[in-house]
């Protein structure tokens, strides 16, 4: 699988880990049998009213030792479970093997991508013209990949989210506005924990991390918790802001609101049934693919190869809409299927009867929409001659209008 991955991993750490840690889970529980017995020793003799100096020497040194012993299994311990926290999830034999996305494999597309008797614009330029970004601003204020959104966008922005809610609440998903910061044993078991500093913002002083995606709440809504086989799937909608480091340079992307640190999002979460999971992973594209045909924005479907794949996922497909302004398609959307790799860090268990033996769930996530990339594809392929922007019918209701 790290082969696969292309992932580096010092697997023999691990294994050195492990040994150590077995060897001293042993070794302390005998000094802890050994000490239970000159403990016994001591009240017998004292009992007796006989002399215990030696025995109360020897429990010194063994709570002694015991004591360098427990401190180094701590040690031990805590060095173990953050390699074994880091290891990806195992790979679905579906998913092409290659070192990056040049593996990626195309399913299909759909869609017609729009052609134009005029020059087109990109979403910045466009934005610029209507007074709809202002970015230089937000630089002030913020720093980098930061935006202000101004008047139609906003409701532009806010007409997806709604959208998007009716949407999943029409097709029975539970509706969950998540915490928008959660701990650390919950942030853990959402995503690996060496990937904290490279994209979660920390809360300085506290236990407590911004969320990147409602999927890292909504993940751990459940827990330590045994839920009932009868009540599965559970597939929730998820809507939240999400606050996402995005390091590197990404070309245009920095100056546009494609690539940013942060934006709302609607995502699809569900808790399935082991049996069941890959059932729900290729029902929860379908979702995807109908919404955007609804928009009518071209996109394509890619499967991800193992190179690309995200570490906690088995297998992904992303849908990349296409952006005239940028003459490609580009990533908006990813619905992965993790299996049980966050349930188990979790301990999110089923059971279909009581005293019956629990098994773990598996989770499966998928964006919907996330507003700010969705609003660059509909700039720019519903873009007009005169610099304005068509509204895709689905939206017109929400903004009241059928043009920006």
């Amino acid at each position: 699988m790290l082969n696969d991955r292309n992932v580096e991993f010092d697997l023999d750490s691990l294994v050195s880990l492990d040994s150590k840690r077995r060897e001293l889970i042993i070794k302390t529980d005998e000094l802890r049998k050994k000490k239970n017995t000159v403990s016994l020793e001591i009240a017998s003799k004292k009992k007796a009213g006989q002399d215990a100096t030696s025995s109360i020497s020897q429990m010194q040194q063994v709570s002694q030792e015991l004591s360098i012993l427990e401190s180094e299994q701590l040690k031990v311990d805590s060095d173990y479970t953050k390699l074994a926290l880091s290891i990806p999830n195992l790979v679905h034999e579906s998913v092409p093997i290659g070192p990056d996305d040049s593996a990626n494999q195309e399913i299909r597309k759909w869609g017609r991508v729009p052609e134009f008797d005029f020059k087109i614009k990109d979403h910045i330029d466009i934005s610029q013209g209507l007074d709809l970004v202002d970015l230089e601003r937000a630089a002030k204020t913020s720093g980098a990949r930061f935006y202000y959104l101004k008047n139609s966008l906003v409701k532009l922005n806010q007409a997806l989210i709604h959208f998007a809610l009716d949407f999943l609440d029409e097709k029975k998903y539970t509706l969950v506005q998540p915490p928008y910061m959660i701990n650390k044993n919950s942030m853990e078991g959402a995503i690996i924990a060496n990937d904290f500093q490279d994209v979660i913002y920390k809360v300085d002083g506290e236990d407590l991390f911004l969320i990147g995606t409602s999927e890292h709440a909504i993940a751990a809504m459940h827990s330590d918790e045994i839920l009932e086989g009868k009540d599965l799937p559970l597939r929730y909608a998820g809507v939240s802001p999400c606050f996402r480091k995005e390091a590197g340079a990404h070309g245009r992307d920095q100056k546009g609101i494609f690539r940013v640190h942060q934006f709302e999002k609607v995502e699809q979460y569900v808790f399935a049934r082991p049996e069941d999971s890959w059932k729900e992973h290729e029902k929860m594209l379908e979702v995807v693919e109908e919404f955007y045909q609804k928009l009518e924005i071209p996109y394509r479907i890619t499967l991800l190869s193992s190179g690309d794949l995200g570490k906690i996922s088995a297998k992904t497909y992303d849908l990349e809409a296409w952006m005239s302004g940028q003459n490609a398609y580009r990533e908006i959307v990813s619905c992965s299927n993790c299996l049980d790799f966050q349930t188990r860090r979790l301990k999110i268990r089923f059971r279909d009867k009581t005293n019956e033996q629990t098994q773990y769930v598996h989770s499966l996530n998928s964006t919907l929409v996330a507003t700010t990339r969705t609003l660059v594809g509909i700039m720019e392929d519903f873009q007009t001659k005169d610099g304005h922007i068509n509204v895709p019918k689905p939206l017109q209701k929400y903004l009241g209008t059928n043009v920006i």
